[in-house]
């Protein structure tokens, strides 16, 4: 692993908010908020870290989406007190990390919930829920024309025990790519963390 440098729970709202409009599945929901908010798209896509108006709004958005700072859906169990850094992980590193105890993601895995497995069933044309794989395929084959993706957000108690908290389509991509770059990351640690990174 190589650190690029520290980061903070600023940074990694605003990260993990950016990779939610961009998704299809989670896109629309989060504009929805944005309206009810009376807030442009602009407090996502152009994030100031240091507005600390525009933290706190970013904040209360991803409570409101996934339960950020409230102990419920994607952040029950999640620390108050994270440390975060910058990072840049090999292909082994990246291997190595875990998706989110979520259904869907260890049934893509075939129950290991590593990306290396989830690859490998999706190249042999093995759907979770039926699900279709088109959306994992297209990414891969835009990295591999040299697309470059916005940073994952891992966490964990250590950086040798990591989760994937946003970014597991790409994370996957990058798995049936063949991980042909180093990734870029933000990555939360702290002793309390194996709770939520079982």
């Amino acid at each position: 692993m190589q650190v690029l440098g520290n980061s903070g729970e600023d940074e990694m709202v605003a990260c993990f908010l950016s990779g939610e409009l961009s998704s299809k599945r989670f896109g629309q929901r989060l504009r929805s908020h944005l309206a009810v908010a009376e807030q442009s798209e602009q407090l996502l896509t152009q994030p100031d870290l240091s507005d600390a108006g525009a933290n706190s709004a970013r904040r209360a958005l991803l409570a409101a989406t996934r339960g950020y700072g409230e102990n419920r859906d994607l952040f029950e169990n999640f620390p108050d007190q994270v440390t975060w850094i910058r990072a840049l992980l090999s292909a082994r590193e990246a291997a190595g990390v875990r998706y989110v105890d979520y259904s869907y993601w260890a049934e893509l895995s075939g129950g290991s919930r590593r990306p290396t497995d989830a690859a490998a069933r999706i190249e042999a044309g093995l759907r979770a829920f039926d699900v279709p794989n088109e959306q994992f395929v297209d990414a891969a084959q835009a990295l591999l024309r040299g697309e470059r993706f916005p940073p994952l957000i891992l966490a964990g108690e250590n950086h040798d025990n990591l989760v994937c908290l946003e970014g597991h389509l790409r994370l996957t991509a990058y798995a049936l790519a063949g991980f042909p770059t180093d990734i870029e990351c933000l990555i939360g640690t702290a002793p309390t963390l194996g709770r939520w990174a079982q």
